[in-house]
């Protein structure tokens, strides 16, 4: 059966019917852009007028479609956009503003004088007026941006306008009182013009700006003072305020925003300015009552203003109240004591949350009194960070002698005392009034209500504060008072102890941040207590051995105890820690004490690895048992060191560290690493003695060792078949092995290397045979070592005779072998490995 038309014929019809479809849409497309664009610009009242249709898109050719191509019409890109009327009709009205305006300029300027006075006056007049009366018709016609840009032209034409009467009319008149009235004439016509014509943006916010400069221009031209310039700023201010608070156009509440902040804020500087730099209570009145009347306005504003703005304002009324009414208490005290009473000014603000506020200027107050505080806080610290710092000095002068005072001991004299003597009142008055908001804290929420934050966090905050400031306030009261050194190293102390106390209290009591303040400040505070201590040497062990009771009893306070929780392992073991390093100051000056040297002393301090082992083992698998054996080590490592200085006193003191390693050893949990040590300490004493001594032949003195304790390794290994062949036969082996071979390495006959070798021969073939590691790897090393000396001429020998080339020539093949049997070197190697690790 065939189509009517036929199927070609029908495909090329569809196609022409697509193509005018399509032309039909980008023209309906056109045409609804322009319309868009009309509304934008004119309104949605102002019907658009008749645009002309542009003539349909030109159709191109249809090409044939074959019957095995996909049916589609063509494909036709999207219409170019149209430039946007509204757009295009901004740039040209600013465009035409901007040439009024400098057309304007330069006739004023240029021109001017070029015409008399009646022709001066006809031009101003019908210029001025006409782009006054201009807006109001295009407005009528729904013709916005062309009012918005010829009263913008307007404006300008009025300022000119009052310059150019200031030169033809009152020539000889006060610049700044002329500029002032014109700018109050200007601030009132152009609002009068902006609320007669209430559609235009521009007049209102240029009435707001002009009103910032009548009164502070008067007040120039007047020839005033600084305050009379604060009042202006502050009535200038209020005005603002007014003007931002009734108002509800954006357009003007804005700039009056803008203006108060500017103008309030740099009268209430100048007022603060003037109240700091007073001679006397008397010159501080007048500043403070602007003060004064500054607060009354931010308090007034922030009663009514929303959200963030009334604690703005309350913030910034509170700061106020303070610097006035402090700064004429404060000009009639000693220098150094302002502080305290702007401080006591401060805590006088939170009265006022009670007041019938407002929340959020109740919020505004408390954050004004916070910052006060704060600020008299960061002001006395100063003399807590020296105070703190100087017992740093004791250390160059160890046992110097009594310091004559506090400020002595910490090299403080030569401060300004006498301005830094309320800081430690500040910091005490404020730890108290924390402490107590810390203690009764629901009081304070129900009393100051939301203002106070009830969450638990501003809690920990106050109470952990509270005991750093009272830290710091009684750290540094002896040298502000210049007490005795006695006193002031006891209250020292004396503090130590009761911070501890409270760190153990708050852990105890659950408080986390309380008891890490505490702890930090008493930690802090120990260290200054030893330092300061150094002076004397009864001070020195007085103080420290007070220091190890307090440690320990705070490690031994931690502890759990039934039910309750206990505190976390790395506060009791830090403890225990500071109590060993406490013990170790007197047990290293007991030398000094006693007349010896440095060398001579070191024996004595290594008491304290010795009581941390027998401590260690008493604890078993405490979890602080570690930490104090590992500090412990620590002071035995520091008194190796004290004794570099002679090798008798090295060779005692590294015997005694094995003796105290070797009794550490004979716990199961420590043998391992205990027993390695022992093995090296004892064969390093042993090497230094045989140095001192000038041996020559050292195997009679180690071979004395060596057999017993082979024969002790042997009892050991049939005890427990379980030990290692290094804690059983190590020590002995190395004892003759390793001196051997040092001796035998600087022998030049061959008897000692020849029997050195025979013996680490045989060595190494029983633990070959015994499968013993250690005997394997110490004889099997010795040996080595002992035939590449016996080598060593003669390769030193056979390489003079080589050429140069020969060497890096035999490394290079030797390289090629290795890489070409790596893997194969690799499983050998693995093999021994665990050949190895499987012997004893």
């Amino acid at each position: 059966m065939e189509h009517v038309p036929p199927p070609a014929e029908e495909l090329v019809l569809l196609d022409r019917e697509l193509v005018r479809l399509d032309a039909r849409r980008s023209q309906l497309l056109t045409r609804r852009t322009w319309l868009l664009s009309v509304l934008a610009a004119n309104g949605p009242a102002q019907a658009p007028g008749p645009a002309p249709w542009g003539p349909p898109p030109a159709r191109g050719p249809v090409a044939p479609w074959g019957p095995a191509r996909a049916h589609s019409a063509p494909a036709f890109g999207p219409p170019a956009p149209a430039a946007r009327a509204h757009s295009a009709q901004n740039v040209l009205l600013v465009l035409g503003g901007l040439l009024l305006t400098v057309a304007a300029l330069a006739f004023t300027l240029v021109s001017w004088g070029d015409m008399g006075i009646g022709g001066r006056s006809a031009v101003l007049t019908a210029v001025t007026a006409g782009a006054l009366i201009a807006p109001a018709a295009l407005l009528r016609r729904g013709l916005s941006s062309t009012a918005e840009a010829l009263a913008a032209l307007a404006s300008v034409l009025m300022v000119l306008d009052a310059y150019a009467l200031y030169e033809v009319a009152v020539p000889d008149a006060d610049g700044a009182g002329y500029a002032a009235t014109a700018s109050a004439v200007l601030a009132v016509l152009w609002a009068a013009y902006g609320l007669l014509l209430d559609r235009l943006r521009l007049p209102l916010p240029l009435a707001v700006c002009a009103a910032q400069l009548p009164l502070v221009l008067w007040a120039w031209a007047g020839g005033a003072g600084a305050l009379w310039f604060a009042g202006a700023l502050l009535v200038t201010a209020a005005l603002d305020g007014v003007l931002a608070l009734r108002l509800t156009r954006a357009s003007v509440r804005v700039p009056a925003c803008v203006g108060l902040c500017v103008t309030g804020g740099t009268g209430l500087l100048v007022a603060l300015v003037e109240s700091l730099t007073a001679g006397g209570p008397a010159g501080a009145v007048a500043p403070g009552a602007l003060l004064l009347a500054g607060a009354g306005l931010a308090l007034a504003g922030a009663h009514r203003a929303p959200g963030p703005f009334a604690v703005a304002g309350g913030a910034v009324a509170g700061l106020a109240a303070v610097a006035g009414v402090g700064g004429v208490a404060a000009a009639g005290v000693p220098d150094g004591w302002p502080v305290l009473v702007y401080l006591l000014c401060g805590g006088a603000l939170l009265a006022g949350v009670r007041a019938p506020l407002g929340r959020a200027a109740a919020r505004g107050l408390v954050r004004a009194s916070g910052a006060v505080t704060a600020g008299a806080v960061l002001i006395s610290l100063p003399a807590v960070m020296v105070v703190a710092t100087g017992p740093v000095t004791r250390l160059g002068g160890v046992w110097s002698g009594l310091p004559d005072s506090a400020r002595d001991a910490v090299g403080a004299r030569e401060l300004p005392w006498r301005e830094m003597a309320a800081a430690p009142v500040v910091l005490l008055l404020v730890a108290v009034a924390l402490g107590a908001a810390y203690r009764w804290w629901e009081g304070v929420v129900r009393w100051a209500g939301p203002a106070a934050g009830a969450r638990p966090a501003w809690r920990d905050a106050a109470g952990a504060a509270a005991v750093a400031l009272a830290w710091s306030g009684l750290t540094v009261l002896p040298a502000a008072l210049d007490l005795s050194f006695a006193t002031a190293l006891a209250g020292q102390l004396v503090l130590v102890v009761a911070a501890f106390a409270v760190a153990v209290g708050g852990l105890r009591g659950g408080a986390p941040a309380v008891a890490l303040t505490a702890g930090v400040t008493g930690s802090a505070g120990a260290a200054g207590a030893g330092l300061l201590s150094l002076a004397t040497e009864a001070a020195t062990y007085t103080a420290f051995g007070l220091l190890v009771a307090v440690f320990t009893a705070v490690a031994v306070a931690l502890e759990p105890a039934g039910e309750r929780a206990s505190a976390p392992v790395a506060v009791r073991a830090a403890s225990a820690c500071a109590a060993v390093v406490c013990a170790a100051v007197p047990a290293a000056a007991l030398g000094a004490s006693l007349g010896l040297a440095v060398h001579e002393s070191a024996a004595l301090l290594l008491a304290v690895p010795a009581v941390t082992a027998l401590l260690g083992a008493r604890l078993g698998g405490h979890p602080v048992a570690l930490p104090v054996e590992l500090t412990g080590a620590a002071a035995g490592a520091v008194a190796v060191a004290m004794a570099l200085g002679d090798a008798r006193s090295l060779a005692l003191v590294l015997a005694l560290c094995a003796v105290v390693a070797s009794g550490t050893a004979l716990r199961p949990e420590r043998r391992p690493l205990a027993g390695y040590l022992a093995t090296g300490l004892f064969v390093l004493a042993a090497w230094v003695r045989l140095s001192v001594s000038g041996v020559s032949a050292p195997e009679a003195y180690t071979l004395p060792v060596t057999v017993p304790a082979l024969v002790i390794g042997v009892l050991r290994r049939r005890g427990d078949a379980s030990a290692s062949s290094w804690t059983a036969y190590g020590p002995g082996l190395a004892v003759t092995l390793v001196p051997s071979l040092f001796a035998a390495w600087g022998d030049p006959d061959w008897p000692r290397p020849l029997l050195l070798g025979a013996a680490a021969l045989v060595i190494t073939l029983l633990g070959a045979r015994l499968r013993l590691q250690a005997l394997l790897v110490l004889g099997g090393a010795v040996l080595a070592l002992d035939a590449l000396h016996e080598l060593a001429p003669y390769v030193v020998q056979v390489a003079g005779a080589l050429p140069r080339w020969v060497a890096p020539a035999l490394a290079g093949v030797l390289l090629l072998a290795v890489g070409a049997t790596y893997e194969k070197r690799l499983r050998d190697a693995r093999r021994l490995r665990d050949a190895l690790g499987r012997m004893r």
